[in-house]
């Protein structure tokens, strides 16, 4: 008779390759439908983890259903594995997001972000030029200024407005530049100008550059991050609990199928 705990495992191994299918798909079809440089940077990524979620629940699934000790031993360790690299990245996410918080400006309904502000190792990854490149590419196919601009509003409307991290560093120049407003995405640089702020040189008009080379448009996609990596690690915490209850059944299994093959009698 099947242990019990060789059963669970087995279905919930069964579920996760279920699980696996439709994400290697995904990524699959990323790799030949992908046209932007945003989609084609996150096939792998994609396709990666639906081949992991296939050949673990493999493992898994055969160890437990079938008795193959040596499979759940490995099925096991890549648990272990996993289980001790997502705790770290769950200390380290907390870590490298402690730093960074949007700046009030008067009178003004968003807040403004600095680069400086946030943790060295974020500002290494936003500055690298071809990690920049795939986060600019991706910001101009999600849109995201374009449906700012898409509002029509008056500039009393649009400073009370609250916009998101990556509008208010993205879509339009700092306020310190004190260029003149025309439309959401449209500003007059003044003949003169006191602000030290580079942003204001590297503003455009051009509405497929605007300030996506800006360091507050930078700063914006810091913000973003570390909004979603803090919500990304109490997630995992649920989740890393849930493995060590599975690693724990898992063990039960390796046990019990152990125990089977030393005393073949029993079954």
């Amino acid at each position: 008779m099947v242990k019990f705990s060789n059963s669970l495992v087995g279905f919930l191994n069964l579920l996760i390759l279920l699980l696996s299918i439709p994400i290697l798909a995904g990524g699959i079809w990323l790799s030949h439908r992908g046209s932007t440089d945003c989609e084609k940077f996150l096939q792998k990524p994609v396709i990666a983890l639906g081949v992991f979620l296939l050949l673990v629940s493999l493992a898994g699934l055969v160890g437990a259903c079938c008795r193959q000790s040596c499979l759940l031993w490995v099925y096991l360790l890549v648990m272990f594995v996993l289980i001790v690299l997502l705790f770290c990245f769950t200390i380290f996410a907390f870590v490298v997001t402690n730093k960074g918080v949007g700046q009030v400006v008067s009178g003004r309904g968003y807040k403004e972000y600095k680069l400086g502000d946030y943790s060295n190792w974020l500002q290494k990854r936003v500055n690298n030029n071809n990690n920049w490149r795939k986060i600019k590419s991706c910001l101009q196919d999600g849109k995201v200024c374009q449906s700012l601009q898409q509002k029509n509003e008056t500039y009393s409307q649009f400073i009370s407005t609250n916009l998101s991290p990556i509008q208010s560093g993205c879509c339009k120049p700092p306020s310190d530049c004190n260029f003149s407003y025309q439309s959401e995405t449209v500003w007059i640089k003044p003949a003169t100008s006191n602000s030290t702020d580079p942003d204001c040189d590297t503003w455009s008009n051009n509405q497929d550059s605007l300030c996506y080379d800006c360091m507050s448009c930078k700063a914006g996609v810091l913000a973003n991050i570390k909004s979603d990596w803090k919500k990304v690690a109490v997630v995992n915490i649920v989740f890393l609990i849930f493995l060590i209850i599975v690693y724990s059944i898992g063990c039960c299994a390796f046990r019990n199928n152990r125990r089977d093959n030393s005393y073949p009698g029993w079954k």
